[in-house]
């Protein structure tokens, strides 16, 4: 299957090439920037070391800037699993959105579509798994939002890029905003390890274990609960949980 791409340099990426073995996951961002104009200029400027290997504008053009077998630098410190640093292991697509600081706003048709072609195109090259095509706010909880809870993981799920659990809307709801004891908290939060969350502030944080909770919390909803961000653990959270983990298995 061909890809049409617009090419695009970035300087910002490791010279030594890896293998395709070693690309196990797709980060999805956004810009976080005005402009597309001047997100490529950041993504291209080698003294923001700063890359991606793709990047989506708004009208759905894909632009290559860093060939898949180089480690673009595109997802900071980060924490999936038993992997840290994601870098190295993961291939960076950013669309460009200007975030939740400059007027986040819903991601067009277009880029939707070459989200699905481009995913479709990598997983198949590299034989990677739905469960592996994360959010940037998934693997760096306490730096990062995006793509941010306007990204439609439900819909990408259904055309078979991402993951998301089996529960029908009305359990959903019927579960909503009922209180979680101490032990389900617990179970909740021993549910996000497995995932593949981490439930720990990271080493030398500055951040509290209280705030930390309701930030990882907040990251899932973002993803698995869009309809109310608010940080608390409820039962719906706590199913949803619970379902992710029995259909990965």
């Amino acid at each position: 299957m061909a890809l049409k791409t617009s090419l695009n340099h970035s300087p910002n990426f490791d010279p030594k090439k890896r293998t395709k073995k070693q690309i196990k996951f797709i980060i999805m961002h956004y810009t976080g920037m005005k402009s597309e104009s001047s997100a490529i200029k950041r993504l291209t400027n080698i003294q923001s070391q700063v890359s991606c290997h793709y990047l989506i504008k708004r009208n759905g053009e894909i632009i290559s800037l860093v060939p898949d077998l180089y480690t673009a630098w595109h997802a900071g410190k980060s924490k999936w699993k038993s992997y840290n640093s994601l870098n190295k292991n993961s291939i960076g697509i950013e669309i460009t959105n200007p975030g939740h600081n400059l007027g986040y706003k819903k991601y067009s048709k277009s880029q939707l579509l070459s989200v699905i072609k481009l995913c479709r195109y990598l997983k198949k090259k590299y034989n990677l798994y739905s469960k592996n095509i994360l959010g940037h706010s998934d693997i760096a909880p306490e730096r990062k939002k995006d793509p941010g809870e306007k990204f439609p993981w439900k819909y990408l799920s259904k055309k078979n890029i991402c993951f998301w659990h089996k529960i029908k809307k009305n359990i959903l709801l019927k579960n909503r905003n009922l209180e979680t004891k101490d032990d389900e908290k617990k179970l909740f939060l021993s549910n996000l390890s497995e995932i593949g969350y981490s439930v720990k502030p990271q080493k030398n944080s500055k951040i509290n274990r209280i705030k930390f909770l309701k930030i990882i919390v907040t990251v899932f909803q973002m993803r698995y609960r869009q309809e109310l961000i608010n940080g608390v653990i409820d039962q719906e959270c706590l199913i949803i949980s619970k379902n992710l983990i029995i259909n990965d298995s």
